[in-house]
């Protein structure tokens, strides 16, 4: 997607950037550490959509078991909605390394939780969704300080690098992880939810590794004063509150992920290893396309790119909803992925430079507000929408709807679309 005339010498810089920034050794900690988290995330989210598609479709219909999966989606960004504002400032605050470890000590119980429950055969729903809403409160801790610790780790002139490096632990951890859950779920549920337990905990013990200074400069003001100061300069800065916002609409409504449940059981005849194909999809294109942006920059208009990509998004997930071929849903779920890494590569960057670290917790606060709406409530949407519409019907309207989105936000916010340089 990107002119050969925009990379021009941008190749050998970038391979230097690279090499210095392996050399920052608490940075390879962190990086592994978020790397081995998400893989346990991706282990546990897989198993726990297999688990309550199957228990619900024990005694309901097929939409109607869709609309109980995205319930699971709903818990999570009730607790997201409800802490991610205090949980930034709790950031700019305290030791975000601290917070970290504390967040993922929260995950390993409820992943000891649902392993119990799995253990006992055929648990009662509620559970789950209550351990879901749990879950749901630690990562509302966990990715502000998580977001604001990562720059404090590398030198300034190497974030861009180092943000396109942290999408690829996401990313390619987004890879195995669903293949490894759908392997996993053959056996047992429980035997995923005993893996990602294992997971949360090395990830523990990689972040004590880490002897780097994470304690923020606090700022003098009440934790009232000091939220409202993090939504003012969200608010203010139109190209950041443009470029999240985007990225919240479009993903909310080309949500299709959420249905692949129903597409992996009921339209595609796939089971669970073809599920677990299926979610990886998107990852395997945003991984591709998170080592591209990790060794090539984009060095000009930016928010042509990031526009152009969204819409590319919508175009792919009408293609998932209409095809009733494995190979094209998965080749259409890669594309999705790989145009949401350049949307999220251009966001992130964004914000992360203009921001000041010592509003680092509260702005990556708001903007994993946006992101969690985008994702864990896109799934409640996906699964209304399929109760309403067939799961067919839902996946093309968020499609529609992601294109929609790309051309008012183009509108609205014109020095988005200008965007040139990420510096």
């Amino acid at each position: 997607m990107t002119h050969s005339n925009e990379l021009e010498n941008a190749a050998a810089p970038a391979s230097d950037a690279t090499a210095a920034l392996i050399s920052q050794k608490a940075f390879v900690l962190f990086w592994t550490a978020k790397f081995v988290d998400v893989l346990a995330v991706q282990v546990q989210a897989v198993a726990i959509a297999w688990q309550v598609y199957a228990l619900a479709r024990q005694s309901v219909g097929i939409s109607e078991a869709a609309f109980i999966v995205g319930m699971i989606g709903l818990a999570q960004f009730v607790a997201l909605l409800s802490l991610t504002l205090f949980a930034g400032e709790a950031a700019d605050r305290h030791d975000r390394r601290l917070i970290m470890i504390a967040a993922l000590v929260v995950e390993i119980a409820c992943a000891g939780g649902l392993f119990l429950l799995a253990r006992d055969g055929h648990p009662a729903l509620w559970p789950i969704i209550a351990m879901a809403l749990v879950f749901g409160g630690a990562r509302a801790f966990f990715s502000p300080a998580s977001g604001a610790m990562g720059p404090m780790l590398v030198p300034r002139e190497l974030l861009p690098k180092a943000i396109a490096w942290n999408s690829l632990a996401w990313q390619s951890a987004s890879i195995v992880g669903p293949a490894l859950g759908g392997i996993l779920c053959a056996f047992s549920a429980a035997t995923a939810y005993g893996a990602a337990l294992g997971l949360y905990a090395l990830a523990v013990v990689l972040l004590l590794c880490i002897r780097a200074d994470t304690q923020p400069k606090v700022q003098p003001g009440s934790r009232k004063e000091l939220i409202l100061e993090g939504l003012s300069y969200v608010w203010t800065n139109k190209i950041v509150l443009g470029a999240i916002s985007l990225d919240l609409f479009a993903v909310l409504l080309g949500g299709a992920t959420a249905l692949l449940p129903v597409y992996a059981r009921d339209i595609l005849h796939v089971g669970a290893s073809g599920f677990g194909i299926l979610k990886a999809a998107p990852a395997i294109g945003a991984s591709s396309m998170a080592i591209l942006l990790a060794f090539v920059t984009i060095r000009r208009r930016a928010g042509l790119y990031m526009f152009s990509a969204v819409a590319v998004f919508g175009l792919a997930t009408i293609v998932f909803g209409l095809s009733k071929l494995l190979w094209l849903s998965v080749a259409a779920l890669a594309v999705l992925g790989a145009a949401d890494m350049i949307s999220v590569y251009v966001r992130q960057t964004l914000v992360q430079i203009v921001t000041p670290d010592t509003m680092r917790g509260r702005v990556s606060a708001v903007s994993g507000l946006f992101i969690g709406a985008s994702n864990e409530l896109g799934e409640f949407e996906s699964g209304l929408a399929a109760r309403l519409l067939g799961a067919v019907g839902a996946a093309v309207f968020g499609g529609i709807g992601a294109l929609a989105v790309t051309g008012i936000w183009a509108s609205l916010f014109p020095d988005l679309r200008k965007a040139d340089r990420l510096a």
